[in-house]
């Protein structure tokens, strides 16, 4: 061996080998993580404010230091711009996860339209997905009226379903709490937090001048056998729209997630295979088959476009592209056109 290495063969030691490619240091991944959170911060501040000077630049600038950090560093993501694609949204839950029952929790869903709401500055208002605010009144949200505004750091952000007939906005979840944002807070801790906050501010839940439209939030529920069957027993104070399945350690990330799963409440017994009671939620309409068949199609056809296009879910979510873009319950079945649009209504 000696004969193939010179330095050997006089006696020297062996050159070093090359050194490894330099890694980040504990203090700049704490640099990281501390500018990861302060985007969640500025970017609820300026849902809050409707300050949005500057936004462009940054996010050129985020891009180029991404691009220059190394590979296995958690770089923080590019966030939606003003109020259009805000929420979490969901995907059809027809691939069943191992883990279900330890690790997920199930939300039962009213009928209504997904709401972005913003409480800030004396004033509440509320956004469709597409960004659009379509109602601004008073509320008991913190920083939701005049009354209670005078910080202006006491604002909110929740991710609601405004049911018109009871006049009511139903909180799925919080991304900001008088101006603490919870974006990167796991959904187990944030439904927790959620509902102890709501039970801090008397009157919320009753409509009053200062407060039109009510506030409620939604119970979650674990995915156990006997709790779903539980679940789907209950006889509600609104009408049912469908399930949400939510990994408990999911992050809140705008765009649609598999950590996020929909499914009709009909639907239940047959996707996870429960010996579920015979109740009003789980009769099956006319056009069950039908939609069901129509999901499976979909998904099989999204799965085949991903591939071609390797279109990722960061870059499905900055386009804008949903699966679920609010929740809805299709016509009655006796309806004329309710046969052809209960398939259709997983587009929306």
């Amino acid at each position: 061996s000696s004969s193939r290495c010179p330095a050997l063969a006089r006696g020297h030691p062996p050159p070093p080998p090359p050194a490894p490619a330099p890694r980040l240091g504990a203090g700049k991944r704490g640099c990281l993580l501390r500018r990861k959170r302060l985007d969640y911060v500025n970017h609820a501040r300026r849902l809050a404010e409707d300050d949005w000077a500057g936004v462009e630049s940054e996010e050129e600038e985020g891009e180029k230091d991404a691009n220059e950090e190394e590979m296995d560093v958690d770089v923080p993501r590019k966030l939606p711009k003003r109020y259009a694609n805000q929420l979490m949204l969901s995907e059809w839950l027809v691939d069943v996860p191992l883990d279900l029952e330890q690790e997920w929790v199930v939300v039962v869903c009213p009928v209504g339209k997904r709401a972005l709401v913003v409480a800030s500055k004396g004033s509440t208002a509320a956004y469709t997905k597409s960004g659009f605010c379509v109602n601004r009144f008073p509320s008991l949200l913190p920083g939701g009226n005049r009354h209670n505004s005078q910080n202006e750091k006491a604002y909110s952000i929740l991710d609601c379903i405004y049911n018109e007939a009871k006049q009511t906005y139903y909180i799925l979840d919080v991304m900001c709490w008088r101006g603490h944002p919870v974006y990167d807070c796991q959904t187990d801790f944030r439904f927790f937090w959620l509902l102890s906050k709501i039970q801090e501010e008397e009157g919320l839940g009753e409509k009053s001048r200062i407060n039109p439209f009510k506030f409620v939030g939604l119970q979650n529920f674990p995915c156990t056998s006997e709790s779903l069957c539980k679940v789907l027993a209950v006889d509600y104070p609104f009408e049912v729209d469908g399930l949400l399945f939510y990994h408990k350690q999911t992050h809140y990330t705008p765009g649609s997630t598999p950590l996020v799963g929909w499914l009709r409440p009909y639907m239940v017994p047959d996707i996870l295979g429960l010996a579920a009671p015979a109740t009003l939620l789980t009769a099956k309409p006319d056009y069950a088959g039908h939609q069901l068949q129509q999901i499976m199609e979909h998904k099989k056809n999204k799965k085949l476009a991903a591939g071609k296009s390797h279109l990722s879910t960061k870059e499905a979510a900055r386009n804008g592209c949903y699966e679920l873009e609010h929740l809805s319950t299709p016509r009655p079945a006796n309806s004329p056109e309710g046969q052809d649009e209960a398939g259709s209504q997983m587009e929306n």
